[in-house]
C-alpha cells in the first residue's frame, strides 16, 4: 500500500510539474485568435499546436520552421493560439488557452480543471515528460493540450493533428 501512495504521489507531481510547466507564475499573454492555416507554409517542416476544450470542441494550428526541431514556447508564440502562463520556480506553466478558463485567479486552483499537455510524435500521443517549454517538435509533430477535470486520473490526449 505505501508503495502505491508513493508511485501516486509521485505520478501526480509529475504530471502537475509537466501541466505547471506549461503553465506560469505571473499571468503573461501570447498573441492572437488561432490561425486558420500555416504559419509559414513555404517551410520545409512543420508542427502543430492542437488544444481540446473541456466541451470536446478543438482547435488546431501549424507553424512552418527551418530548424530541425523547434521549441514548444517558439511553437506556441508563434501559432496564433491566446494562451496565459506564469513563471514558476521550477518553469512556465500554462493556465488559459483559448480563452479557457474565461477567467482565472490561480494557474492551478484545487480540485478545479487543467490544461493537461501531450506530445505527438510518430502519429502517437504520449504524455510530456517536461513542460512546454522544454519540448522539442520535429517534423509533423505536435504539442497537444486537453483541459480536464482535476479528479480525472488518465486524461485522454487531444484529437490528432490534422495535416
Amino acid at each position: 500500500m505505501r508503495k502505491h501512495l508513493i508511485w501516486t504521489s509521485a505520478t501526480l507531481a509529475l504530471a502537475l510539474i509537466g501541466s505547471i510547466t506549461a503553465c506560469g507564475g505571473s499571468p503573461s499573454a501570447a498573441t492572437a485568435s488561432p490561425a486558420s492555416t500555416c504559419v509559414n507554409p513555404s517551410a520545409p517542416r512543420h508542427a502543430y499546436v492542437v488544444v481540446e476544450h473541456l466541451s470536446g470542441a478543438s482547435v488546431q494550428a501549424c507553424v512552418g520552421f527551418s530548424t530541425d526541431a523547434i521549441d514548444g514556447q517558439t511553437l506556441m508564440d508563434k501559432s496564433g493560439i491566446k494562451y496565459q502562463f506564469q513563471k514558476f520556480s521550477f518553469g512556465s506553466a500554462v493556465c488559459q488557452i483559448d480563452n479557457e478558463p474565461s477567467q482565472y485567479s490561480q494557474c492551478f486552483p484545487q480540485n478545479q480543471p487543467y490544461w493537461a499537455l501531450f506530445i505527438e510524435s510518430g502519429g502517437k500521443w504520449g504524455s510530456a515528460a517536461n513542460g512546454y517549454t522544454e519540448a522539442a517538435l520535429h517534423d509533423k509533430d505536435a504539442l497537444g493540450w486537453h483541459y480536464v477535470q482535476a479528479s480525472d486520473p488518465s486524461p485522454a490526449p487531444p484529437p490528432a493533428a490534422k495535416e
